[in-house]
């Protein structure tokens, strides 16, 4: 599912990523962990084409994205990667069904389809008594559920976690929905439940 080759990453004179090579098989959940400033985030957002590496190739599915144009990445990751960050970046204005419906709508979804299969989401997740609600007015782990929620909208094979608190959940949903699942954390618990923890330190993996 995911091979990352000999990855390299710099900001000004700092260098974040020390030649990261990764392998994770489809439906496998892996726990990157480290101390902080270890390159785990950085390393993630490199895996979700959400920045790119100095040197190194990335390919999901087979797919090297360093051969996709800006346009195509987009798509890409849309339809293709969930996120579920560690601040759930949902959007102020919009109740918790129209910031699931979003990924699908920029994928030209049809809107009612797309409405049909968020609530179906958010009733899995328990949260059918939550939809009208803007996120203001959702408790920290429903905001958690309705990013977890939007993440699945697109039917990705991925979904990449920068998240402390997701436990027994994640499984949950690589059982249901067949998912791969890389999971950035500092919860030694929830490391331990996965098939298999990396850790990294000083921008290099080192097990």
């Amino acid at each position: 599912m995911i091979q990352a080759k000999n990855i390299h990453k710099s900001f000004g004179e700092l260098e974040v990523l020390k030649g990261v090579d990764l392998n994770v098989k489809k439906g496998e959940i892996v726990s990157i962990v480290g101390p902080s400033g270890a390159g785990k985030t950085t390393l993630l957002q490199i895996l979700g084409t959400l920045d790119k590496p100095n040197d190194g190739e990335v390919l999901v599915d087979g797919i090297n994205f360093s051969k996709l144009g800006e346009k195509a990445l987009a798509a890409f990751r849309n339809k293709h990667i969930g996120f579920i960050f560690q601040f759930h970046q949902l959007l102020p204005e919009f109740t918790a069904l129209e910031n699931v419906m979003i990924p699908a709508l920029i994928a030209g979804k049809d809107q009612k389809k797309t409405a049909e299969k968020a609530k179906e989401i958010l009733a899995y997740l328990k949260l059918t008594d939550r939809m009208e609600h803007k996120p203001n007015e959702l408790s920290g782990g429903e905001k958690q559920r309705v990013a977890v929620a939007r993440a699945l909208i697109n039917d990705p094979g991925l979904i990449l976690a920068d998240k402390e608190e997701l436990h027994k959940l994640l499984f949950d949903l690589r059982d249901k929905f067949g998912l791969t699942i890389v999971i950035v954390t500092h919860d030694k618990e929830l490391a331990a439940l996965s098939d298999r923890v990396i850790q990294m330190r000083d921008g290099q993996i080192i097990n």
